[in-house]
């Protein structure tokens, strides 16, 4: 009987260097996966994270669950998805006064 593939998102390899691919909690890391391709990845990305995870659970993990994003994914997220504003952003006004390194 063929083993039948794990439902993971189509996405590079490349995004998640620091992790063994092959072993991502696809639904317990949603909020790094989600992260990082916000912060990392293009339109093509966002789209596939949108279909693996829909549009309504990413967009809820961007406006109040992740944590911290560089002001440029801030940025991207707002391309990505009009309907955020960055004041309704966890992200943003979790760090708004705070300088921060981006090394």
């Amino acid at each position: 009987m063929e083993k039948l593939p794990k439902n993971i998102p189509n996405l590079h390899p490349k995004f998640f260097w620091d992790f063994r691919f092959d072993s991502i909690d696809w639904e317990g890391a949603y909020k790094m996966v989600i992260a990082r391709i916000v912060e990392r990845g293009g339109q093509d990305q966002v789209d596939e994270i949108v279909r693996f995870y829909g549009r309504e659970k990413v967009i809820k993990a961007v406006r109040e669950e992740i944590s911290f994003l560089p002001n440029y994914a801030i940025e991207d997220a707002l391309k990505f998805f009009p309907e955020l504003k960055k004041e309704d952003m966890y992200c943003y006004l979790n760090r708004k006064d705070k300088p921060y390194h981006w090394i």
